[in-house]
């Protein structure tokens, strides 16, 4: 009997977690249409949406009367059960300045908060800068410090989930031993982090141009640095050490003098843009502001930065052959349409390689925006597992 008990146990959590799944994504659904999408009985999708609604995790949030008899009640999930917060550190910021900038949503994915602040790392610890950014966010909104579930914090480095440190990373502190469990202890819930070019990619595959590719590479042009990210049928490739996508650092020799050692920042980073636009006269305070002007009137600027840009991709392209290329960051989204097309010409010039080249269709902040999808996506399964280990969370 106590085999029998237990599988009865196991079954209702598998309805309630399926039945709560619908329920987040797409949302608004009567008993009939979860019945429907779930095929379980009357009874039983009653029985999985009272104790839901019992858990806090759903709401009646109206009646549904274009349909013959008694008005039927629409369920959705309860915004309110949990949020996520995502956190994206910069050591240039949209201040122009090192910043950290926070945002939270809550379990409907609607953004409750956003906030910025300026940071001097060199004299801010960074567990100390992340923390007062999450509780800020908590007081402008209100929210309850145990309804954030997850926090997820994006940063131009590489983190090493096996030693749980953070690797080739520039802001000053953040590559300190220690420092992910003492902000995760600091703020009491789970906290992920993740390469701010891998989020830029969430954030693509959701919302952007690569919503329907089957697999996309993503070159992220900076302001500062440069970054890839990799998507296979959806899920990022992180690599061994979470170092997967460290493209600026991809060595080059120029002929006759070996002794000199470059690589693709060297080419094409925020340095070389600013350079490449003294050369060619065109003035800009920012790389961004230099690509911009470019655009306008000065031709061989872009089809110098194209040329460059196209020897990083096709090493890319030689490898992957991914299904679509996106050019993505702040110098992408200054080049637009001019640098997409001088950059697939200069493809055709050096490589017979026949990847599609699109730019970025989110004109938002995507490190952020990619940041909160992926806290809300750990925020919803992990209040599913919850459900499956048989309690709510």
């Amino acid at each position: 009997m106590t085999r029998l008990a237990g599988s009865s146990k196991l079954l209702r959590a598998m309805n309630e977690s399926a039945a709560l799944a619908h329920l987040l994504d797409p949302g608004m659904l009567t008993r009939a249409d979860l019945r429907e999408l779930t095929a379980l009985s009357t009874p039983t999708i009653s029985e999985v949406l009272r104790r839901l609604t019992e858990a806090g995790l759903v709401n009646v949030v109206g009646h549904n009367s274009g349909r013959p008899g008694p008005n039927a009640e629409i369920y959705d999930a309860n915004p309110d059960a949990a949020f996520a917060a995502a956190v994206s550190v910069r050591d240039i910021g949209p201040s122009g300045a090192p910043s950290v900038v926070a945002a939270l949503c809550d379990l409907t994915g609607a953004v409750r908060g956003q906030i910025e602040s300026r940071v001097d790392f060199l004299t801010t610890d960074p567990q100390t800068a992340l923390v007062d950014a999450v509780a800020q966010l908590r007081s402008e909104t209100g929210t309850p410090p145990e309804r954030i579930r997850h926090v997820q914090i994006g940063v131009a480095g590489s983190y090493d989930p096996g030693t749980q440190t953070i690797r080739h990373v520039d802001v000053p502190g953040f590559g300190r031993p220690g420092l992910v469990p003492q902000i995760a202890a600091a703020l009491g819930t789970e906290v992920g982090v993740d390469n701010d070019v891998n989020l830029a990619a969430v954030a693509e595959r959701k919302r952007g141009v690569a919503r329907d590719a089957e697999g996309f590479a993503l070159l992220w042009l900076g302001q500062e640095g440069l970054g890839l990210a990799i998507d296979i049928a959806g899920t990022l490739l992180r690599g061994a050490r979470g170092g997967a996508g460290e493209i600026g650092y991809m060595p080059l020799y120029a002929p006759g003098a070996q002794h000199r050692k470059h690589d693709l920042q060297d080419l094409f980073g925020g340095a070389a843009i600013l350079e490449l636009g003294r050369e060619n006269g065109v003035e800009g305070r920012t790389p961004a502001e230099v690509v911009r002007a470019a655009t306008i009137g000065a031709p061989e600027f872009c089809t110098d930065l194209a040329d460059r840009i196209a020897i990083g991709l096709a090493a890319v392209i030689a490898v992957l052959d991914p299904y679509l290329v996106v050019l993505a960051g702040p110098i992408a989204q200054a080049g637009g349409e001019t640098l997409r097309s001088a950059v697939t010409a200069a493809m055709r010039r050096a490589a017979p390689l026949e990847s599609p080249i699109a730019v970025t269709t989110i004109d938002d902040d995507a490190v952020l925006l990619g940041a909160l999808d992926a806290g809300l996506t750990a925020v919803r399964e992990a209040l599913i597992a919850a459900i499956r280990e048989g309690y709510h969370a």
